[in-house]
């Protein structure tokens, strides 16, 4: 899955400027990035985004120009083989096919952008279609000969228990670009001085839990070692398509709790959703490092990757 936050997010804020969107359209080999990767590119020469990675960018940046000032689509192969992929700098070896269109009811019409940012907001997906023969981009399923790019709604983890290694984890999440939301009852816990910046929610946590609405794009982590607090909001995550769900303890603790929540109600395949003892088993040593292990499961999680 292309990661293109930060670009629908310049088109937010440049909205109503001329501007030219470069999309990954083909990969081969040992590319960069991945299909339906983007780069707007702005008039005043302004950019968001990556289509290589830095490889190609300055002949996509030249290109861009000439959409914007043509209002005409193009589409660009780089490749070990062809000079201009020497010149421009991709000797990984890969192959990529970028099309470069106007921002425009010609190429990417500018509602587009509205209509991504609105499934995004309500946990929806919405797929964008582009014929390659027009360059004209529309919103529906895919078709013989288009080019079909999905726009998932944004990652999302919900941390539960306020605990020290929820402040890392915190901080490595927004690095990631995962919105981040802290539950904790416990006033004392949940204070802004130790979560500068990040949503705090105080309900209790399986009624904070379901408000959020936790889809296949949201993860739940439950840190706080207290049953009251975490049990709950891991019955809540069970109860939804939560495409993460992780709890921190021993492996003697989980299988306590597993007997817990099987009382409560939670189904056998349920359970086994569980990631316990919580993260990937890097030797973490500290909240900092099991932040990290948890990260990367989540991550792991996110792309498909068995744990």
């Amino acid at each position: 899955m292309a990661d293109n936050d930060n670009v629908l997010a310049a088109a937010a804020g440049w909205a109503g400027a001329p501007m030219a969107l470069a999309t990954v359209i083909s990969t081969w080999g040992s590319a960069p990035r991945p299909r339906g990767s983007h780069m707007l590119v702005h008039a005043d020469g302004r950019f968001e985004g990556s289509v290589s990675g830095g490889c190609v960018e300055s002949d996509i940046l030249a290109a861009a120009a000439e959409v914007i000032a043509s209002g005409i689509f193009q589409r660009k192969h780089y490749g070990v083989a062809d000079a201009a992929a020497w010149e421009v700098g991709l000797p990984c070896g890969g192959e990529i096919e970028v099309m470069v269109q106007p921002v425009s009811a010609a190429g990417f019409p500018p509602v587009l952008f509205i209509q991504i940012a609105a499934a995004r907001a309500i946990g929806q997906a919405l797929s964008v279609v582009t014929d390659l023969a027009s360059g004209v981009s529309a919103a529906g399923p895919a078709r013989e000969g288009g080019f079909a790019n999905r726009y998932d709604p944004p990652r999302r983890l919900l941390i539960v228990g306020a605990v020290q290694i929820a402040q890392a984890l915190a901080g490595l999440a927004r690095e990631l670009g995962i919105a981040t939301v802290v539950i904790d009852p416990r006033a004392r816990f949940l204070t802004e001085e130790r979560f500068p910046g990040v949503m705090l929610d105080d309900r209790w946590p399986d009624a904070a839990v379901a408000a959020h609405l936790p889809g296949p794009a949201t993860a739940v982590v439950t840190l706080s070692h207290d049953t009251k607090i975490d049990d709950p909001a891991l019955a809540a995550a069970l109860s939804a398509p939560t495409g993460y769900v992780g709890a921190l303890g021993s492996r003697r603790s989980h299988a306590a709790r597993r007997e817990r929540l099987a009382a409560a109600g939670v189904s056998a395949p349920d359970l086994d959703r569980i990631d316990a003892p919580v993260g990937l088993d890097i030797g973490a040593v500290g909240p900092a490092e099991i932040a990290l292990s948890v990260a990367a499961a989540m991550v792991a999680a996110f792309n498909g990757r068995a744990l």
